[in-house]
């Protein structure tokens, strides 16, 4: 993921004679065309992706500014997903059991990335002399009971110091007090390398990957009940900006950050959309902590200060209610697949990204705009040198059942379009969560696993009664 700041004319070729830009340009250099003049894209607000139609039964929404937040819902099945990509990715059969064998021959190569080289054995060099870690397969883990805690016993001798493990990059070497590898130098996997959680309703995984030496993705699940006693689940997703610096810190801070803004706010009775767009401020707030140096005193203004600070996207969704709601600011997203398979797949988010912005500002198509080498720059993000803060969020409410994907590009890369996102995610995702997040890390392991990748499940059900209602 790379940063690109954003135009303050939002355009990057002339509207008059299509010449070139720069982003402090007034007139255009070849025609004098005034750029101040350029109308504004049309939904500059919070939209979704798709149209809205049907309000929401639900109090109202807590004092704002007019205009920044919006409260209308829509149905997600009324109209298919969209596909920002305007490309083939690479497709395979999706695996819900055990690895690939290994004469399945190399994973296909990441959209855009070097073409993936011979398979060899894990632990050997490759090609161009590196190491190839390990990485479990989240379709093979298996959930262990927690151990019991050991009964008092009367001391006893101390017990021999236990030997030191064996690398998993070179399989020879011991690895010492520090984490790395005393014959080839290589950290040691992490605890964050690979991490798994379930609660009720809702569950995700994130995974390292196959190519990057951390995982700077994080994210944030719970459960919690409204005032009226009924039940919410929020699944929070962070992508850490890697141009920046400390990625993986911006990211598990504002998981965290909004997480808490959220168990915060729902439980009070706050409208959901309301607290969503809370929990991205904070997590914001959260970020923007980390580039602050101490003892620097905050009168004296610093226009380096923030150069290259810790930055991430977002993305999240909270399920309360017969209501769903996201909110992101990036190009993480959140995707809509109804249970009913033969109903259309929906995305529920848009993308902060140099393609988007040309797409809407109506210089490209999207064919054009994501075969430019700068489609996935990202023109918004959470961070102390980003632009100002512009949280979307949107609220649906489904008239039938299904699961919302919450997700990192790390896994959208391989399965754009919303039809691809709902071919790969289990048919019983709903109810095995855990297994159905595992099986998507799984399919863009077997993609290439270019990118950290992260995915949290939450279903969606409607009962007999209120699809009735919400379809009359």
């Amino acid at each position: 993921m790379s940063q690109k700041p954003k135009p303050s004319h939002g355009l990057a070729a002339c509207p008059g004679c299509a010449e070139p830009l720069e982003s402090g340009d007034r007139f255009c250099g070849a025609c004098g065309y005034d750029l101040s003049a350029v109308p504004a894209a049309e939904g500059g607000d919070d939209r979704p992706t798709v149209a809205i139609v049907t309000p929401v039964t639900w109090p109202d929404a807590p004092p704002r500014d007019p205009g920044s937040l919006s409260t209308m819902t829509q149905h997600p099945g009324d109209l298919p997903g969209t596909d920002s990509g305007g490309r083939d990715l690479p497709t395979m059969e999706v695996r819900t059991d055990g690895p690939v064998p290994a004469e399945s021959g190399a994973p296909a190569p990441a959209p855009g990335g070097p073409p993936a080289s011979a398979p060899h054995a894990v632990g050997s060099p490759t090609p161009d002399g590196d190491f190839e870690l390990a990485a479990p397969d989240p379709r093979t883990a298996v959930r262990a009971d927690p151990a019991p805690e050991p009964a008092a016993a009367a001391p006893t001798a101390p017990a021999a110091a236990p030997s030191a493990a064996l690398c998993v990059a070179c399989r020879a070497g011991r690895v010492d007090t520090d984490g790395y590898c005393e014959n080839c130098g290589h950290a040691q996997p992490h605890e964050r390398d690979h991490t798994e959680r379930e609660l009720s309703g809702v569950a995700a995984v994130s995974d390292r990957g196959l190519r990057h030496h951390r995982n700077e993705d994080a994210f944030a699940v719970a459960s919690t009940t409204l005032p009226d006693g009924s039940p919410a689940t929020l699944a929070i997703v962070c992508d850490g900006v890697s141009s920046a610096t400390r990625p993986d810190e911006a990211s598990a801070a504002a998981a965290e950050a909004a997480g808490a803004s959220l168990l915060a706010a729902l439980p009070r009775g706050a409208h959901p959309q309301q607290a969503m767009h809370e929990a991205i401020v904070a997590a914001a707030e959260a970020v923007n902590s980390l580039a602050e140096e101490p003892g620097q005193d905050g009168a004296e203004h610093d226009p380096h200060r923030h150069r290259n600070a810790p930055a991430c996207t977002i993305v999240g969704s909270v399920v309360a209610s017969g209501l769903l709601v996201v909110g992101w600011v990036g190009d993480s997203r959140a995707y809509w697949v109804p249970d009913d398979r033969s109903a259309p797949p929906a995305r529920l988010t848009e993308d902060d990204s140099w393609a988007a912005q040309m797409v809407a500002a109506g210089l490209m198509n999207e064919a054009e705009a994501y075969a430019d080498e700068r489609a996935h720059a990202i023109t918004g993000w959470l961070g102390a040198d980003s632009y100002e803060l512009d949280p979307h969020t949107a609220a649906f409410k489904p008239d039938r059942s299904g699961v919302v994907v919450v997700c990192t590009d790390g896994l959208w890369n391989y399965a754009e379009a919303a039809e691809d996102m709902a071919r790969v995610v289990p048919a019983d995702a709903a109810d095995r969560l855990l297994h159905g997040a595992q099986v998507l890390v799984g399919h863009a392991l077997d993609g290439g696993g270019h990118d950290n990748i992260t995915v949290a499940l939450v279903p969606f059900t409607v009962t007999p009664g209120q699809a009735g209602a919400g379809s009359a």
